[in-house]
């Protein structure tokens, strides 16, 4: 088994980690926030340490999930970064959702210091990090994607690498291109059996058997129709990930229409106050338009 090292615990992190020491892997973690590690080590018998650096010296793999570009610099740059520790060949896999720029700006960085550098970001929500059943869309290098796969697999559905360095990232981009145009044509369908006087369960339990279904109808109808808002990624998370996807179309060519929509959609969310309510809740929106 592999001596890895986990640099972020947050609601994805930290189960990630957990699944890591399941498989019998030496984990050692770091968190900005040093009680959520030492609460991690307590629960999970690893170990944790102060600065990125001293959690990734001596290990084969160093996994990180943080929050955005400047939050992965952060941990991986400069004396205290996990490039600082890592030895020669060993392998470091990005989990975070960041855009191809910082990526390939890193994997530049890692090389140079004879560092492999994955970038591999995630799809599946929390409740996919707790179950092990994560979709991670890698780039990089063959040789580093082929050491570092097993590895991943503690805590994967499925784990594919799709190109060179950023390709693991544009692919997220394009689900979360997905994602926000199926949970608005969701929270319409939803919106629209309410006003037409339908039951909103029955018409789902027949429409998800059709062509309409879908994995967001599944899995978010029912706290939908609960006014519940605490179940998944969060707005404030969704529109970063959506600047990025909207910035990179800008430099690509690509046109992206319902995609701007949807993040102005998002945008009056927030303006609700729902930054941290879930995606789905572009239902509450169409609410308070009544």
């Amino acid at each position: 088994m592999a001596k890895c090292a986990f640099l972020g615990l947050g609601v994805m992190g930290y189960p990630m980690a957990g699944h890591l020491v399941a498989a019998g892997h030496e984990v050692t973690v770091y968190n900005r926030s040093v009680e959520k590690a030492v609460s991690w080590s307590q629960e999970h018998g690893g170990t944790h340490r102060g600065t990125p650096r001293e959690a990734s010296e001596g290990a084969d793999f160093v996994m990180a999930c943080v929050g955005n570009d400047d939050d992965l610099r952060s941990v991986c740059l400069g004396d205290d970064g996990a490039f600082s520790g890592m030895a020669a060949g060993s392998v470091f896999v990005d989990h975070t959702t960041v855009s191809a720029a910082v990526t390939r700006e890193l994997f530049g960085e890692a090389d140079r210091q004879n560092v492999s550098f994955v970038d591999a970001p995630i799809s599946g929500g929390q409740a996919g990090a707790e179950n092990g059943q994560l979709s991670i869309m890698c780039g990089g290098d063959e040789g580093a994607y082929a050491r570092a796969e097993p590895i991943m697999q503690s805590y994967a559905k499925i784990c594919r690498r799709i190109g060179d360095s950023g390709a693991g990232q544009l692919t997220k981009m394009c689900n979360q291109i997905a994602i926000a145009g199926l949970v608005q044509g969701l929270s319409e369908a939803l919106h629209f059996a309410e006003k037409a006087g339908l039951d909103g369960r029955a018409v789902v339990e027949v429409i998800s058997q059709g062509a309409a279904g879908s994995w967001q109808m599944a899995n978010r109808y029912e706290t939908m129709l609960d006014d519940q808002w605490e179940h998944g990624f969060a707005v404030d998370w969704m529109r970063k990930d959506l600047d990025i996807c909207l910035r990179t179309a800008n430099e690509t060519g690509a046109s992206l229409p319902v995609t701007a929509l949807v993040d102005q959609f998002y945008k009056d969310v927030q303006k609700l106050g729902g930054g941290r309510w879930d995606t789905s809740s572009l239902l509450k929106r169409l609410q308070a338009l009544d």
